[in-house]
């Protein structure tokens, strides 16, 4: 028999409970651990409590970081992104590859893009 089991069986409900409230465990160092344990005397909280709003807390902070996350991204997309549509279905394409974005380069030069203040500056001359 392994260390620390015995022969006795668990009631049903105690296998429920323990089903839906499985251990949590791991390591610190010691001095981090008795800091743990001192807050939690002081605090009147068990371990339990700790972990429990531990838990409610980095959910709190983890979601708005993704949620910001997306939102930037998105708005970069929408800010840089180049498209156009394409010629069969008008869905738009997004210039990503090398060849297009020369196409795009060629295309500008060829017709004479420019930043706005320069070409009111060549009007001006």
């Amino acid at each position: 028999m392994k260390k620390g089991m015995s022969n006795k069986k668990k009631s049903p409900s105690r296998e429920r409970y323990e089903k839906e409230n499985p251990t949590v465990s791991g390591r610190m160092p010691r001095e981090k651990r008795d800091k743990f344990y001192a807050n939690l005397e002081k605090s009147g909280r068990s371990v339990s409590d700790a972990l429990n709003s531990l838990a409610d807390d980095l959910e709190l902070k983890v979601r708005p970081i993704d949620e910001a996350m997306k939102a930037s991204y998105e708005e970069a997309k929408n800010l840089y992104m180049v498209t156009f549509p394409c010629a069969v279905c008008g869905k738009q394409i997004p210039i990503t590859s090398r060849k297009a974005k020369d196409a795009v380069m060629r295309y500008m030069v060829e017709h004479g893009w420019g930043h706005a203040e320069c070409h009111k500056q060549r009007q001006q001359l």
